[in-house]
């Protein structure tokens, strides 16, 4: 049995022909070097990369039937600590594999009696108990110890990592996974996110750093980071105040602010989408990780639905519609006819037909997360984070700032990121202080994917942020391994060496006393000329950032100064000249390399060498392993 053929037969029965080709170029960029040729002695880690909410699931599907058609039968599928995610996962899985035996987390002896005749799929939570459980259901099973193991983790980066690197010691769930990988001769243990930044961070010595790394395209219709955060002008970002979340908690009158308008955005795109024969709509409300924010929230939220409720004859109200309206219209060109929109909230009130949902941890389940259907307000904090997703979301707002923001974590309670979104009606109301963090995010993740796409074999990713945001939680960071470098700071060798002296003259013969605009591929061979008799100087992490910009650029430019018969003494405490440094300083945005030549007089045993001095630009942190 071909087992990807059978999946992808089955995704173009249900119309997707784009999907079941982009799953397919997944599976030929990725099966033929990295799995045909699989040793069957090795552990590897490897790491699946797509956007939020982009379609990950079938990809790791699509691999996993491919997998398949190789030889592995054993398949262990890994989700978050969350019931309700889990048995998502296993009811999708019995859909979309149903060529493969699927084993719930109690399937035990479905496990066994299956004996490899198909292959089997394993649907487990990152739970202790569970893990452990399975860990001793495998090495029990006679037929395991001698077949490869293939693991696939969803969100890996969320409770698989070492959470105790620093304290030299193993977190539970992190040591339970090496155990069970290491169960069998050998394995393919498959990390998968939207969010790589904690995994690409990892050492080599801790056993996750990926030997691969492959990033898919999100497919046709999605709305993702650079959508809604690659330009400031968009329409479809509604800029609120940056302490409007503050006043709304603390003013009874409920005046005009962001979160009205973002209200009856919300009642006019449903009724719009209910008149064109829609059957759900849903807002988001972000407001905080305090869950009585949520109820008071809530409760502005029901007393202007009852305000509109008592007040909908009033010319003021219709006034205060029709000017969102026309807003939506701009891009919406084909929007119902307003007196239509307008009938339609006013019977949707009258008739109680809007729910309002709190949904965190103090919530059950099954009394408010009915989002499915009908037109929905949906208000929470840290719940509405990972695979959470909402259909038809089309209006949010999101007042959220943490005090010391993690780029990660942030980026998956962008919950706005999909596909089942009418584009033309997307609205997304927040403060300019929480757009300047998201679009910071999104452009580090345009680089990380630009660096993946260059090289995914082995490849040395490089991260950086601005000041004041983080890649992701410290604890699962070896913070002996990862250096943290400034822009803005000069970095040099206190004591350089130059690997050849003679190709530096010749690379920087053209150049005399000034500065010049220049390739950074230029810059990047006058650095790997240098180095240091000492640990001081971390060459390869500054190869390494410059290869990022021309990852996203192979013209990006950066600027080079150079000065020659310099008389300065080895060891020095200082190299540049306070006009040079004041130079340099002009060009806060670029790389700039300063070279200068010494004399050779004083401690260089009259050894004439160049010697570097690097900034690299901007206000940034830029992370290196």
């Amino acid at each position: 049995m071909n087992y990807l053929n059978c999946y992808l037969d089955r995704i173009v029965k249900r119309g997707n022909q784009q999907l079941a080709d982009a799953i397919n170029k997944t599976v030929k960029d990725i099966i033929p070097e990295y799995v045909s040729n699989f040793t069957f002695k090795d552990h590897v880690v490897s790491l699946l990369v797509g956007d939020v909410q982009s379609g990950k699931t079938s990809h790791m599907f699509g691999l996993m039937s491919a997998a398949a058609d190789e030889g592995f039968g054993i398949f262990l599928l890994l989700t978050t600590d969350n019931i309700l995610l889990q048995q998502q996962t296993f009811r999708r899985a019995q859909k979309d594999l149903s060529e493969f035996c699927i084993c719930d987390e109690n399937d035990y002896l479905s496990f066994v009696n299956n004996n490899l005749r198909k292959p089997v799929v394993v649907v487990l939570k990152k739970n202790g108990r569970i893990l452990k459980q399975w860990k001793n259901n495998i090495s029990s099973t006679n037929f395991c110890a001698g077949n490869p193991l293939f693991i696939v983790d969803d969100e890996a980066d969320a409770a698989s990592l070492n959470t105790m690197v620093n304290q030299k010691k193993r977190s539970t769930i992190n040591k339970l996974l090496d155990e069970i990988k290491r169960t069998t001769s050998s394995s393919i243990y498959m990390q998968v996110t939207g969010t790589p930044q904690a995994i690409l961070l990892q050492t080599a010595q801790s056993g996750w750093k990926p030997y691969f790394t492959y990033y898919f395209e999100p497919g046709q219709g999605y709305l993702g980071g650079n959508f809604f955060f690659g330009n400031e002008q968009t329409p479809y970002l509604i800029f609120t105040d940056n302490d409007e979340a503050d006043e709304l908690l603390i003013d009874d009158e409920f005046p005009e602010n962001g979160l009205k308008n973002a209200l009856m955005m919300h009642l006019i795109t449903s009724a719009h989408i209910f008149l064109e024969g829609g059957k759900v709509s849903n807002f988001l409300i972000h407001p905080s990780v305090r869950t009585d924010q949520h109820s008071k929230f809530a409760e502005k939220i029901g007393d202007y639905l009852n305000e509109i409720s008592i007040t909908y004859e009033e010319p003021e109200t219709a006034d205060a519609f029709r000017l969102v309206y026309e807003n939506l219209k701009a891009t919406k060109t084909n929007i119902q006819p307003f007196n239509n929109i307008f009938a339609f909230i006013c019977n949707q009130l009258e008739n109680d037909m809007v729910k309002v949902l709190v949904i965190n941890s103090f919530t059950p389940y099954d009394e408010n997360v009915k989002y499915e259907n009908d037109i929905n307000i949906i208000i929470g904090g840290n719940s509405l984070g990972r695979g959470v997703t909402f259909p038809q979301l089309q209006t949010i707002y999101y007042c959220r700032v943490a005090k010391n923001p993690q780029a990660d974590t942030m980026w998956q309670h962008a919950r706005m990121f999909g596909y089942d979104r009418d584009h033309a009606l997307m609205r997304v109301f927040m403060p300019p202080i929480l757009y300047k963090l998201f679009s910071d995010i999104n452009t580090t993740n345009n680089s990380i994917i630009a660096q993946i796409k260059k090289q995914s074999k082995n490849c040395d990713i490089k991260i950086y942020y601005p000041t004041g945001l983080k890649p992701t939680r410290k604890n699962v960071l070896d913070k002996k391994s990862v250096d943290v470098f400034s822009g803005g700071v000069n970095y040099f060798p206190f004591y350089p060496i130059n690997k050849d002296v003679d190709l530096l003259d010749q690379l920087l013969v053209a150049f005399s006393e000034e500065s010049y605009l220049v390739s950074l591929k230029l810059i990047m061979r006058l650095l790997e000329q240098t180095s240091s008799e000492m640990d001081d100087w971390s060459i390869s992490a500054f190869v390494g950032f410059i290869n990022t910009f021309i990852a996203e650029n192979p013209l990006a430019q950066g600027r080079l100064i150079v000065r020659r018969n310099r008389d300065i003494a080895k060891g020095t405490g200082t190299l540049l000249s306070p006009n040079d440094r004041k130079l340099g300083d002009t060009y806060p945005n670029e790389v700039v390399l300063t070279m200068y030549k010494v004399t050779g007089n004083k401690g260089w045993d009259g050894k004439k060498i160049w010697i570097p001095n690097i900034k690299l630009p901007g206000n940034i942190i830029y992370y290196n392993v």
